[in-house]
């Protein structure tokens, strides 16, 4: 059976209920308040699980043919496959055929596209030259799901015509498809606006508006937009509204551009259980490459999409896996249209295996060869992780999605874990031995492959003639050569440090000087200066342990327990805007020196003076040249010895969430891949709270 709807999540599970109301009701301080309902029933869990995933959810006693639909969107509904409603068509389906305004709360998944687009195909009079219905999406993406799915709903309308406009499309290609009497607009909204006030776009002749996603265009900075479309819009008009959330601002649409509206509850459509394995791996950032990669590597996949967190992000990750011999591609929105959709096809028509996208990018993604998702960038919001891995496991299929999580994320996986009501597996990184055994297996079938299909004749006596010449066994010549041919990718594989264990709960005081006073003192008062386990991929044993044998021979310590101070120059300063906390929460998260270590900071021009642990690992330090603050890179030079006058410890903190706040900044380093700013996390905060700027569609 074909999917039932192109939706851009994953099918809903059995539990999924609707819930309608007549009116959306409102209490004294004119706030929508919460309707007395009656369910829809879904089907039982044993009974969804024999059912195909596109019928999961579905009223027993509602039927397509009996709903209501015009008899050419029923034919093409049948021809399509569809057998029956699921829970919000049931109970959208009715109340917009009877042409009331409609409240929607649906996730992306539960077949609100069709939803919407069958009852309002079902009153389109394809004699008339004007649009009579328009639909408003937050992306580009988006508008081009709806507006195929329209065409297919009405492929038995006589003469019907849809026009998807949207920007990063040419004006004159969608001004010469408009002149063609479209009778449904799917849109953006800017570029929707954009047309009327050309005068290109005219709804004179409007009987419908449908706002899909409408939290998402809210987000996005829509606001005004659709306020202004509404304003230009005919009066008398039907209105539907879908929206994943009932935020403040998607209520007061309601209220002021809704006519008494019928509201319809979809109950939990959003568990994509039932078809994704889903797990994560507890990873430091220096290894989410390397850990990503092996994934690469072992796990058998077809087509895979991986989540970051940024545009560049996109492209750097995706040259990173390009570099390790990987078919790779970014996917963000500064991409044209046109690179888009070619980018799409390479990856449906199996010459791109791996897509590297942003959230935005991503949406709309609908490909049947995805059967994996990877997030390396842990989403913040847990119904974001929800739309990522619903790019897999669509309509019956399975899929697998993987979560790479650093040591300080796992609050994060924990409010995921609560969001789908279920546990997230840990599994441990492809192990050394596993990636060996992979890459031997795949040298072998490599030779067998050659000496079955090449003619060797020659190489034998090139073989033959080396081992005469240089007086060695043929067997030592084809070690030499196999050793050669692996050097890009050792067939000898070492294993990756363990992360970090998580610490246990800090002892009251007593407990701690008791624990203090077993130590020598030269080990109480040095302390763990630098994060050993951050380094021992890049340290050998023996540089690791001349490192440790060296904190104990320093010269002799302040009376204040200070270890010795080396001075570091940065080239960041107060031309950049820099703040104190700023530079201790980059060496801190990235060198791993704990924040009450990191002695005084002169704050300059154009550079900054920081005085740290001596003993700095070359490794670490090379690290630190490519950290940057406040859109610098540090480019750290040694100084010398720091003199007693700069040794006092100075008490700045690192920032309470070194992984977490931290890390929405914008320091680039080995394995990262966040250009945002230092002040990006300070500004996430602004915008949640005014609505962040709207993006270009």
């Amino acid at each position: 059976m074909p999917e039932q709807v192109p939706s851009t999540d994953h099918p809903v599970t059995p539990d999924s209920t609707a819930t309608t109301t007549d009116t959306l009701p409102t209490d004294a301080s004119g706030r929508t308040s919460t309707p007395s309902s009656v369910q829809t029933p879904a089907l039982s869990a044993d009974q969804a699980s024999d059912q195909p995933s596109d019928q999961i959810g579905r009223p027993d006693n509602a039927s397509f043919t009996t709903i209501g639909l015009a008899p050419a969107v029923a034919r093409a509904v049948a021809e399509l496959g569809y057998e029956a409603p699921t829970p919000v068509q049931a109970g959208c389906i009715p109340h917009l055929l009877a042409g009331r305004d409609l409240l929607g709360q649906a996730q992306t998944g539960t077949g609100k596209t069709a939803a919407f687009a069958l009852p309002l195909l079902s009153r389109i009079d394809t004699a008339q030259e004007l649009p009579q219905l328009l639909v408003l999406t937050p992306t580009r993406e988006l508008a081009l799901q709806v507006a195929e799915a329209m065409q297919r709903y009405a492929q038995h309308l006589p003469n019907f015509h849809v026009v998807p406009i949207y920007g990063g499309q040419s004006y004159t290609l969608q001004i010469r498809q408009l002149k063609h009497h479209p009778h449904v607009i799917v849109g953006t909204p800017g570029r929707v606006m954009d047309h009327m006030r050309r005068g290109t776009l005219l709804l004179t002749g409007l009987q419908a508006m449908v706002l899909d996603e409408a939290d998402e265009m809210l987000n996005m900075g829509f606001a005004e937009d659709i306020d202004w479309i509404f304003d230009h819009a005919p009066a008398t008009r039907q209105v539907a509204l879908f929206s994943a959330t009932m935020p403040d601002a998607i209520l007061r649409v309601a209220r002021t551009r809704l006519q008494e509206p019928v509201e319809v509850r979809v109950e939990g459509g959003t568990r994509p259980l039932a078809t994704i394995d889903q797990q994560h791996i507890v990873v430091t950032r220096f290894h989410k490459l390397d850990v990503l990669t092996r994934i690469l590597e072992i796990e058998p996949f077809d087509g895979m999409v991986i989540f970051v967190r940024t545009k560049h992000a996109t492209t750097e990750l995706a040259d990173k896996l390009k570099a390790h011999g990987f078919t790779a591609e970014a996917l963000h929105g500064d991409m044209t249209q046109e690179m888009r959709e070619r980018t799409l096809e390479r990856i449906r028509s199996g010459r791109l295996d791996i897509v590297v996208a942003t959230d935005v990018a991503a949406r709309g993604i609908d490909v049947e060869r995805i059967t994996h998702v990877v997030n390396f960038d842990i989403p913040t919001d847990p119904q974001t992780y929800v739309h990522r891995i619903g790019r897999t496991g669509r309509a019956g299929r399975s899929g697998r999605a993987i979560l790479l999580v650093e040591p300080r994320e796992r609050g994060l996986l924990r409010a995921i874990e609560r969001t789908i009501g279920a546990r997230v597996a840990r599994m441990e990184p492809p192990s050394a031995e596993e990636l060996s055994s992979s890459r031997i297996e795949r040298f072998t079938a490599d030779l067998r492959r050659t000496l079955a299909e090449q003619d060797l004749d020659f190489h034998y006596r090139v073989v033959s003639d080396l081992a005469g010449d240089l007086e060695l066994e043929p067997l030592d010549i084809a070690a030499a050569l196999a050793f050669q041919l692996q050097r890009e990718r050792p067939l000898e594989v070492e294993e990756l440090p363990a992360p970090p264990q998580r610490p246990e709960r800090r002892p009251d005081r007593h407990q701690r000087r008791d624990r203090n006073d077993d130590r020598p003192r030269s080990a109480r008062d040095s302390g763990d200066r630098f994060r050993h386990d951050r380094f021992r991929a890049e340290r050998g044993e023996r540089d690791r342990r001349a490192f440790d044998d060296r904190r104990d021979d320093r010269r002799p310590r302040r009376d204040d327990g200070a270890a010795p101070l080396a001075s570091y120059r940065i080239e960041v300063g107060h031309d950049h805007g820099v703040s104190p906390r700023e530079i201790v929460g980059a060496i801190a998260n990235e060198a791993g020196i704990q924040g009450r270590n990191i002695g005084r900071i002169d704050i300059r021009g154009d550079h900054s003076i920081v005085d740290l642990p001596d003993g700095m690992p070359k490794e670490t330090f090379q690290h630190l040249k490519r950290v940057y603050v406040r859109g610098q890179a540090l480019r750290i030079s040694f100084l010398g010895k720091a003199d007693d006058q700069r040794r006092p410890p100075r008490r700045f903190q690192a920032p309470k969430d070194d992984f977490g706040a931290r890390a929405k900044g914008s320091r680039s380093g080995e394995g990262r891949f966040d250009d945002r700013s230092r002040t990006a996390g300070r500004q996430d905060s602004r915008d949640r709270r005014r609505g962040p700027k709207r993006h270009d569609d």
